[in-house]
């Protein structure tokens, strides 16, 4: 079975999207349409922008959207998925590629999403870290014992663990957990504390927004970040991504329970590998791909 996986937040890169722009009709189209329901010109960004522009969290998340459906759309009869995951944003892009969602509405809540999050950004100063070498238990007790915002926020493969919440917090949980054994912890250059509760101001207003959106029957299941599980309800989509802003994104865990339910192959479907090498730590010798043209 084949599963098609869409990457998050970090995969960006300048020129992202220019060869897709040149390469397929349907591309360019989709592009064009993109920059009329943003109300800017994102392809401009996207393809000559500097690393720093396409970090601000308004263009990263619609820029990664856009590579990763325009990519799945322009891939035509060849896309042919039994199943589908994204990390964190990704999941919007999956969501798009299995039918649930049409385009502009993905990137209508994808670009509200984005904006919503930098707004919890600013009324609460925070951050995040990457926790290397150790067991998720340990970790989860860890952040458990401080005083403080401090939640495992990515599940990203067996020993990577991202944490998420307050400067203060971040920094008691990064020394306990060196002292505990992680083989790093590091405080991560990213604009706050994404999937923890300091996103509840931006988790209310998505919700209003997913609420106001039609969902339609997806082609095949989406396994969701919240749950890592099969969904193919569109109620239960819509309240699964609306939870999953302040919730911890179960990669690790739906990539197992992916191999346990049948996939026999991963195809990356945007920028970057980023999600190939982390299922190559579950399973080294796992068939992956990418996606492309």
């Amino acid at each position: 079975m084949k599963a098609y996986v869409f990457p998050g937040q970090g995969s960006q890169y300048s020129g992202m999207g220019l060869d897709l722009f040149d390469g397929a009709p349907i591309a360019k189209e989709l592009f064009l349409e993109a920059n009329k329901i943003l109300g800017f010109e994102i392809t401009k960004t996207m393809f000559e922008g500097s690393d720093e522009e396409l970090k601000q969290t308004r263009i990263t998340q619609p820029a990664i959207f856009l590579h990763s459906v325009i990519t799945a759309k322009a891939m035509g009869d060849r896309f042919k998925p039994d199943m589908v995951a994204g990390h964190s944003l990704g999941e919007f892009s999956a969501l798009v590629a299995n039918g649930a969602l049409s385009f502009s509405d993905g990137l209508s809540l994808v670009y509200k999403r984005a904006m919503a999050m930098q707004k919890a950004c600013e009324i609460t100063p925070s951050t995040m870290a990457a926790i290397l070498g150790l067991e998720d238990n340990i970790v989860e007790e860890i952040c458990a014992s401080i005083d403080g915002v401090v939640v495992p926020a990515n599940y990203n493969s067996p020993g990577q663990l991202v944490i998420s919440g307050s400067f203060e917090a971040i920094n008691i949980a990064v020394e306990k957990l060196t002292t505990a054994g992680a083989k790093r912890a590091i405080v991560l250059p990213v604009g706050g504390a994404f999937h923890s509760p300091l996103m509840e101001p931006a988790r209310q207003e998505l919700e209003k927004a997913i609420n106001e959106t039609h969902f339609s029957n997806p082609i095949c299941p989406v396994y969701q970040n919240v749950n890592a599980k099969a969904v193919t309800d569109p109620n239960q989509i819509k309240l699964n991504l609306v939870a999953q802003l302040t919730s911890p994104v179960k990669w690790t865990q739906t990539m197992q329970q992916m191999i346990a339910d049948g996939m026999t192959e991963l195809i990356e479907v945007g920028p970057g590998k980023v999600l190939q090498g982390l299922v190559k730590k579950i399973d080294r010798a796992f068939p992956t791909s990418q996606g492309e043209l």
